[in-house]
């Protein structure tokens, strides 16, 4: 390990807590969320953390965190702090579902969430964006690529008002954090259930701090070597699977889609859709299309696509569910959670500058990937990021004891990923859902082979040898 990168790890170790760490317990709010965490029996409170590890004195910020309190209180376990990935994504927000997705879980732990510095309710770097992501196609050619740069500059420079903390925004500072959450807690050992990015938080917490990991869940894991601001650049192939997946649903049911009786016509339709400039009261561009299948596959509604797709190029009232899309993709009314992880991505790991670089890779790509590979590759904010970061990425190598779970045709998160995750944590076991098309898998994909492995581990069973879950029926 290098000189520099050794220092700042003994440093994260070593250095106290801070001495308003401790919690105190009461009200989440009145708002929806602070309703929703109140109905399912939570508490919130904040940890002051300091901005800067290497520098405490320099300023704070405050962690919001919410409990849920272990129903069987004799049966106890600890805390499970669970993190819906993102970056960006809300802790408070999954926590509050907890009593509906994991009630076993929930009755021998206290589940914990954390909105991770810098987002939701800790503090968020409000970036002023009309859009509520950066995810969008470069198009078909260099002048809809020019577009896609001169966006990615603005919306870079939307993000500047939060330039002193932007630098601080690693997911290294977010797993110091989490240590300091735990001594807060009074817990010796965290356990953790993580989804998507939140799988690289819990590996990177599982390298700075692994003497105080407990059990922990890695659900759709990221590839440690692709994670950052081209987190996407290999999802093309699996991205096209999911939608010749979504294709053959949609051919079954021509008499009421009318989108094509078979892949091939379906897919000519996507095709056909791609030039629409017209959906509802929207004019939209090249950019939409591929962004919307890219959202929309993840966790696939199919029937939800498919009616969404006939009132593509008509005007008019659209679905609720597609005027959300299209108004959060337009003008930025709707979740925030990619303004808030943009500044996470860029922290963690520098991009190229040379806005020609990703031109020449969507080119060198295109034939092989023609509707995706113009999204996957395309250009971000980071490249005209503001500020660098910190230290470097953190270099995923140990043996703690920890469960990778995932889809083989995870579109988001592809299976080489997860198993180059896999391979990293060296005592680590795996657990895969064979014939499932989508994003994320414990209590959400259907498998209650899965379902009943991971539930066991955390509850106390050995780690389950690597295995593999038929399909769902």
């Amino acid at each position: 390990m290098p000189f520099f990168a050794l220092l700042l790890t003994l440093v994260s170790l070593v250095a106290p807590p801070a001495s308003s760490s401790s919690l105190s317990w009461g009200a989440c709010g009145d708002d929806q969320l602070g309703k929703a965490l109140t109905e399912a029996g939570a508490t919130c409170a904040t940890l002051t953390v300091p901005v800067d590890y290497q520098r405490p004195s320099a300023g704070s910020v405050k962690v919001a965190i919410t409990k849920i309190k272990a129903t069987d209180p004799a049966h106890r376990r600890g805390a499970l702090l669970v993190n819906p990935g993102g970056p960006g994504a809300s802790g408070l927000e999954l926590a509050a579902f907890a009593p509906q997705l994991f009630p076993e879980l929930l009755a021998q732990y206290d589940v914990i969430g954390m909105d991770p510095r810098f987002t939701g309710r800790s503090e968020a770097i409000e970036c002023d964006w009309k859009t509520d992501t950066f995810v969008r196609s470069a198009g078909p050619d260099r002048r809809s690529y020019d577009r896609s740069v001169a966006l990615m500059r603005t919306l870079a420079a939307g993000c500047a008002g939060g330039t002193g903390r932007l630098p601080h925004a690693t997911t290294r500072n977010t797993a110091r954090d989490i240590d300091r959450l735990r001594f807060a807690l009074g817990e010796p050992k965290i356990n953790y259930l993580g989804f998507s990015y939140g799988t690289y938080l819990g590996a990177v917490y599982l390298q700075m701090f692994g003497a105080h990991a407990g059990r922990f869940v890695l659900d759709s894991a990221v590839d440690p070597a692709v994670y950052g601001p081209s987190l996407f650049s290999r999802n093309a192939p699996a991205m096209r699977d999911a939608l010749v997946r979504w294709a053959a649903s949609a051919a079954t049911r021509d008499d009421t889609y009318h989108l094509g009786a078979t892949v091939p016509a379906v897919l000519a339709t996507v095709d056909r859709l791609h030039q629409v400039r017209q959906v509802g009261s929207y004019r939209v561009d090249e950019s939409l299309l591929p962004a919307y299948f890219f959202s929309r596959l993840a966790q696939p509604d199919y029937e939800t696509i498919s009616t969404e797709l006939t009132f593509f190029g008509k005007t008019g009232a659209l679905p609720e569910s597609l005027e959300a899309f299209l108004r959060g993709f337009y003008t930025g009314v709707g979740n925030p959670s990619d303004r808030y992880g943009t500044p996470i991505l860029c922290a963690d790991r520098p991009a190229s500058r040379d806005t020609d670089s990703y031109y020449r890779d969507i080119a060198a790509h295109r034939r092989a990937e023609p509707f995706f590979g113009p999204l996957t590759r395309n250009i971000s904010p980071c490249a005209f990021w503001p500020v660098r970061g910190t230290e470097p990425p953190t270099d995923l190598r140990n043996d703690r004891p920890v469960l990778v779970v995932g889809a083989d045709h995870d579109p988001i998160t592809p299976y080489p990923g997860q198993l180059a995750m896999r391979q990293r944590l060296t005592g680590s076991s795996s657990v895969t859902v064979q014939g499932v098309y989508r994003h994320t898998v414990y209590k959400v994909a259907g498998s209650a082979c899965l379902d009943h492995l991971v539930t066991s581990y955390l509850l106390g069973s050995s780690v389950p040898r690597s295995s593999i879950c038929p399909p769902p029926t």
